[in-house]
């Protein structure tokens, strides 16, 4: 790495270091989002859920995220967002449980 190379790369985290720092945290919300991930990977090793039924509900947790970013955008996530987010997680935890728990399985290969 040359010393050019190195000063363009630390004048960029110079610059960009404040912008991440604007960004609000919503460890909960990244927490959650990672347990129910968890529990997706799980039904799916398992055979709980079908190829079919882990798309669609990783597709949910897309849009949970999706939300997550829409309410950080503005660089606050107020106290109604932060509900819509938890309303959010709970609705699709009640999804993946009934997904796992339904008598639809994974055929053995």
């Amino acid at each position: 790495m040359n010393a050019r190379h190195m000063l363009a790369t630390a004048v960029a985290a110079l610059f960009l270091t404040p912008a991440f720092a604007q960004t609000p945290a919503t460890p909960k919300v990244d927490q959650r989002q990672a347990n129910q991930a968890a529990r997706i990977e799980q039904g799916k090793a398992s055979g709980q859920l079908t190829d079919k039924e882990a798309a669609r509900l990783e597709v949910g947790q897309a849009k949970v995220a999706a939300k997550e970013e829409k309410a950080k955008s503005d660089g606050v996530v107020t106290k109604k967002e932060r509900a819509k987010l938890q309303h959010a997680e709970n609705k699709q935890s009640r999804k993946i449980k009934r997904q796992k728990h339904d008598a639809q399985t994974k055929p053995a290969n």
